[in-house]
């Protein structure tokens, strides 16, 4: 029987939910523009405290969910495709943004996925 969408929704919806350690280079923001197709990435740095927690380096706070927080990013990058903005990430800056291997990977299937969200007129929310 062939995998369905319902059953990789639901597996992804699962995996989702799992414990992810942050990377201590920092976290993107990625959103996308349709009236210029664009998809951006912006580049946040955190510090981590001791539970694993993304924290404001000022206060020493764990940032809240769901809750706008205004933070100046380190770096913005924007691009056409995912693949693009993967090359603008990781082959042309002289400091790694990115020190993990499941961050990369997670980047790359979020690029895709607002590429895809572009290329289709749908709406792209970040996993």
């Amino acid at each position: 029987m062939p995998f369905v969408l319902e059953q990789q929704t639901a597996i992804n919806d699962t995996l989702s939910q799992r414990f992810i350690a942050l990377d201590p280079s920092g976290y993107f923001i990625i959103y996308i523009d349709t009236e210029t197709s664009l998809i951006y990435a912006k580049h946040f740095t955190n510090a981590i405290n001791e539970k694993g927690l993304a924290v404001d380096p000022e206060t020493g706070e764990p940032f809240p969910c769901g809750v706008k927080v205004e933070r100046q990013p380190t770096a913005i990058f924007e691009a056409h495709t995912a693949k693009e903005l993967c090359i603008q990430i990781f082959e042309v800056p002289d400091v790694s943004l990115v020190t993990k291997l499941d961050h990369a990977a997670y980047l790359g299937r979020e690029f895709m996925r607002a590429e895809m969200a572009l290329a289709m007129g749908q709406a792209y929310i970040q996993d």
